[in-house]
């Protein structure tokens, strides 16, 4: 079977296609972005093993976004299947699903009509998401859509870890509680750590440094999302690039009431113009941010430290909530790339086990890595992460579902009429 998998933002559309090989197997065979969508110079870059093709489009919107995908997966000279037709589902990543979705689902006009109802959940990705997924619909009509939610992973999150303490009636009518991001990059990242450590999932007790633009922390014990940084919205938690993490909700009173600030103005400063960005004054590329602390930038060290140092606090308090801990994991851009992250956001939790060998960690730049000290009673790994390839085999999952459902219902009607 051949899966494509399509990831739409609020400024790209991501893609790539895999073939399934063997019994358990996802071969990528092809895959590639188009930026700066609605721009005059949007690119797009397009590559398979050994090739790599890249174009300028003008102002594309999603519909044209997919349709370039489309027209270089089918060419003729470097596509890698003849026609839309070999194309056997298409996954696609949706941020939010709400209590609406507790698990990877076939899209149909119910599905479609639950996602819009949860997309003030989360303004920045889910009406992207829901565009993707109507272009996708348009595009290839008589090919399978399956949405794949990054919050479902964290549906096992315990009540008294997921409620805020606020009025019961805000959880039971208005849904408002903590459901967490990044499940699928966990959920690639748990798969990958058991073969890595050899160990079933039941047995690892493991905390998730998703770093890169958006930022989680994740305690995963016995398979399980059990806690997550991320909570109602994308707001929560960590410092992120242009993110402010966890902040006094007095923050936000006295910002409107005191300052005059707009709901709006509020909105724009805390998602678009905080995190590393607000404290550096100058980027909220952790690669910019390093260069110039390194150069004696004394806000952007203050940037440095203060992310990392909120990383260590979610580290240390989700291994007090799963009463120890196994492995600590860092991926992300930022987490596969920035040595001096890692390294001071496990400063000093030696105490606990937690010790990074400092040659081990330089070197370990987006591959996976084991970077603790030994002997070391906690492994400290870099695992990259492969949101896409995870998508995929969420899809596969679903198709097979729906497979055993409708051959279970022919052999109940087979058996209804040889019975009647």
């Amino acid at each position: 079977m051949k899966i494509l998998v399509i990831n739409c933002g609020s400024a790209t559309v991501k893609f790539r296609l895999f073939q399934t090989q063997g019994q358990d197997e996802l071969i990528s065979l092809a895959g590639g972005i188009v930026s700066g969508l609605g721009k005059e110079d949007a690119q797009m870059s397009y590559h398979i093993p050994d090739f790599r093709f890249e174009q300028q489009l003008n102002r594309p919107g999603y519909r044209e976004a997919i349709e370039a995908a489309i027209q270089c997966l089918t060419n003729p000279k470097y596509g890698v299947v003849r026609d839309v037709s070999e194309i056997d589902a298409a996954g696609h990543r949706t941020v939010h699903g709400g209590d609406k979705f507790t698990h990877s689902v076939l899209v149909d006009r119910d599905v479609i009509t639950k996602m819009e109802q949860c997309s003030h959940l989360a303004p920045l990705h889910n009406p992207a998401n829901l565009a993707g997924i109507n272009q996708a619909m348009a595009l290839l009509p008589k090919t399978p859509q399956v949405a794949v939610f990054d919050t479902a992973f964290h549906q096992t999150i315990p009540l008294h870890a997921s409620l805020y303490a606020m009025p019961f009636e805000m959880y039971e009518t208005h849904g408002i509680r903590k459901y967490g991001f990044h499940g699928t990059s966990c959920q690639y990242i748990v798969h990958r750590a058991s073969q890595l450590l050899h160990q079933p999932v039941e047995k690892i007790r493991m905390v998730i440094c998703h770093l890169g633009n958006g930022v989680s922390v994740t305690a995963v014990k016995n398979g399980h999302s059990v806690e997550n940084s991320l909570g109602f919205t994308s707001l929560e938690g960590a410092i992120m690039g242009t993110r402010c993490g966890a902040l006094d909700p007095g923050v936000i009173l006295y910002l409107m009431t005191e300052l005059n600030f707009s709901a709006e103005q509020v909105y724009t400063m805390l998602y678009t113009k905080s995190g590393l960005l607000g404290i550096s004054g100058v980027s909220n590329d952790m690669r910019t941010i390093t260069d110039l602390a390194e150069e004696g930038n004394p806000r952007c060290r203050l940037a440095i430290e203060m992310f990392a140092y909120r990383l260590k606090k979610y580290i240390g308090s989700y291994i007090a909530v799963m009463g120890g801990i196994d492995l600590l994991v860092f991926t992300g851009g930022i987490g596969e790339n920035s040595p001096i992250v890692r390294s001071l956001a496990v400063k000093d939790l030696g105490f606990l086990g937690i010790e990074i060998d400092p040659e081990l960690n330089d070197k370990a730049l987006a591959v996976e890595s084991l970077i603790h000290r030994k002997p070391c009673p906690v492994t400290v790994a870099v695992i990259p992460t492969n949101e896409e390839w995870m998508i995929a085999k969420e899809t596969l999952e679903v198709l097979a579902a729906r497979d055993r459902k409708n051959a279970i219902e022919k052999g109940g009607e087979i058996v209804k009429e040889m019975n009647s």
